[in-house]
């Protein structure tokens, strides 16, 4: 017997499209097996499942080769070959009866170490490396961000074709772009990605409307962002995060918080 308190964890909850049984959500979060251990990842995910979670969603996903962060081991999702192993995760996910989310990612300047593509970012400077690597980064132009959007977009349809229920537009812990252009301590541009809020939250808007275009019907869209910056003085700000969902409250079918950033990358950026 529960108390009645804790009934309405137990009510199922629609989120855009789809319904989640209960408000049970596991959040996206690594764990070591990324693209490496397919089978042992989609085991790990079919178990939390099976344990009666109502969404159970992957690690961050490389959305491109031109943000990868090897040879730290996580999801990718670079091309239509990758998506034999989502479909296996969604499998084990969907078995026991829970929606399956991906969190999609660009990451912050880094070095590319397998790709070995130009690393690029909102602004140009050191990439984010463990290892202290000396590789510079390009400051994005227009073509680059138009890039980045296709890149997004295409990441998004296989996963919508892997079977996925929920589309993550990721922007949190200081490891993604989004969040490297929303953030003041990062963003110095000049054009209409820097400046105003309104400006360096356009990148966002545009991945959300995106994605949203890119999914239909098939899939939520949520959005994952941090609340604000509490190691930089002139970081992202509660306030204005009070104000950016006063600009794209509606846009998303979700969003999730968390704080700040736990590199030790971002904290010397």
């Amino acid at each position: 017997m529960r108390e009645a308190r804790h009934d309405v964890l137990f009510t199922p909850l629609a989120i855009g499209p789809k319904v989640a049984r209960n408000r049970f959500y596991q959040v996206p979060h690594c764990n070591g097996m990324g693209h490496r251990e397919p089978k042992a990842l989609a085991a790990m995910r079919g178990v939390k499942a099976e344990g009666g979670w109502a969404v159970v969603c992957t690690e961050e996903v490389e959305l491109h080769p031109a943000s990868e962060v090897s040879p730290s081991i996580e999801g990718r999702i670079w091309g239509d070959e990758d998506i034999p192993q989502h479909e296996r995760i969604v499998a084990a996910i969907h078995e026991h009866g829970a929606l399956a989310g991906i969190e999609l990612v660009f990451n912050v300047p880094r070095p590319n170490l397998v790709s070995r593509m130009v690393p690029m970012g909102v602004r140009a400077g050191m990439v984010f490396s463990d290892d202290l690597d000396p590789i510079q980064a390009h400051a994005m132009d227009k073509a680059d961000i138009a890039q980045v959007r296709r890149w997004h977009r295409n990441a998004a349809l296989r996963a919508k074709k892997a079977g996925y229920d929920l589309v993550y537009v990721y922007g949190g812990h200081g490891l993604a772009l989004i969040q490297s252009f929303l953030s003041r301590a990062t963003n110095n541009r000049t054009d209409e990605y820097g400046g105003s809020l309104e400006n360096r939250a356009r990148l966002l808007r545009e991945l959300i409307e995106d994605t949203k275009e890119a999914v239909g019907d098939s899939c939520a869209v949520p959005v994952r962002i941090a609340v604000e910056e509490a190691q930089y003085s002139a970081g992202l700000s509660l306030a204005e995060m009070e104000d950016l969902l006063g600009m794209l409250g509606e846009l998303p079918d979700l969003w999730g918080f968390c704080m700040g950033s736990w590199s030790r990358e971002s904290r010397a950026a």
